[in-house]
């Protein structure tokens, strides 16, 4: 009797055992995606071992009802105390896998700065379908964004930043209901912005800075109505500044620097929410509209580097804030309006202009 109720004890702790681990296939697929990748300093992937995947096994999450592989995070700066006692950052090198894409339940994929990790994007990410969560920041990832990343229904964060992405930016992206925050920045994508991006409705950052993109803002941008943070800085885009960037409800911050954008300055830039406004280098003409008032606010303003002519508007004192502004580099004249936010700025904010005068710089 004791020993049949001892193998009774034994069986069923195996049976339980079975049901609370990991599916072997996903077991399989993160053995794979493992293999592909080279981790010498911080012995992160130590404790991928036994037959449990969805238990201690490093940066590895499982849904507790289905018990499938749902979330990869795996960060290589981070205050996790792996790093705290080696007391460095992390670095890999090596490929993203295929195999990745058998985690058909897999809901965030975070291998975000470990430095070295190369290789493109399989193109089978996009068949994740309940992916939300994308983020390969900080790596030397070439190749392109699969060019059906449209399909991720579900994906809320797209982060591509600081790798060599090249090609351009995929046409389905617009087809991303769900994207909340796209960073492309620091890449080498070229190519136009789609001129539907506006269906990006739910976005409320857009990060595309350095790279090489060409063509002019697409005015569909302005339909979205949640975005607050704009960056098309250093590019190749020309073209003017539509006008309807300026009557966006929640845009905060719009940075257009190091491009070659031509035209006016469109007053209802200077008349809006926006806080940080930076158009300096690019090719922006005529006057400085004269239409500031207590709604502008700016942290920052930098028009430097263009080629603005006429006055200083006065209307700029009835500015509720100006942090910093920045006017050099321009064709500008006649006096500097004395009061705030003047009184607290340096001559270089006005230096290399054609006859601007009085204080910080000569009297007039």
């Amino acid at each position: 009797m004791g020993l049949l109720f001892f193998i009774t004890a034994i069986l069923l702790l195996a049976i339980s055992s079975s049901v609370n681990s990991c599916l072997p296939s996903d077991r399989a697929a993160l053995l794979a995606f493992k293999a592909a990748l080279h981790e010498p300093y911080l012995g992160i992937f130590n404790s991928w071992n036994g037959t449990d995947c969805c238990h201690n096994w490093y940066g590895v999450s499982c849904d507790p009802m289905t018990l499938r592989v749902a979330d990869i995070n795996l960060r290589g700066e981070s205050e996790d105390p792996i790093f705290e006692k080696a007391g460095r950052s992390g670095f890999m090198t090596g490929s993203i896998s295929p195999a990745i894409c058998k985690l058909n339940r897999l809901s965030s994929l975070t291998i975000a700065d470990w430095k070295g990790i190369a290789g493109t994007i399989p193109p089978c990410i996009a068949s994740l379908p309940f992916l939300r969560i994308f983020d390969l920041i900080g790596n030397k990832i070439s190749g392109e964004i699969p060019a059906d990343i449209g399909r991720l229904s579900r994906l809320t964060v797209l982060n591509v930043a600081d790798n060599a992405i090249s090609g351009t930016i995929p046409r389905s992206i617009t087809n991303l209901s769900s994207l909340m925050h796209l960073d492309l920045r620091n890449n080498r994508i070229s190519g136009t912005i789609p001129r539907n991006f506006g269906r990006l409705r739910m976005l409320s950052r857009a990060l595309l800075s350095r790279n090489r993109l060409t063509g002019s803002i697409p005015i569909s941008v302005s339909y979205i109505y949640r975005l607050s943070d704009l960056d098309l800085s250093f590019n190749q885009i020309s073209g003017p500044i539509p006008d309807a960037l300026g009557k966006m409800a929640v845009l905060a911050t719009l940075n257009l620097d190091g491009n070659q954008i031509s035209g006016l300055i469109p007053p209802t830039l200077l008349n809006s929410g926006i806080s940080i406004l930076n158009l300096s280098r690019n090719g922006l003409e005529g006057n400085i509209p004269d239409v500031f008032g207590p709604r502008s606010y700016f942290t920052a303003i930098d028009l430097s580097y263009n080629r603005l002519r006429g006055r200083i508007p006065k209307s700029i004192l009835s500015a509720s804030f100006i942090g910093h502004l920045d006017l050099s580099h321009n064709h500008l004249c006649g006096p500097i309006p004395a009061g705030s936010p003047f009184d607290h700025l340096e001559a270089s904010s006005f230096a290399f202009n054609d006859c601007l005068c009085g204080k910080p710089l000569r009297t007039c």
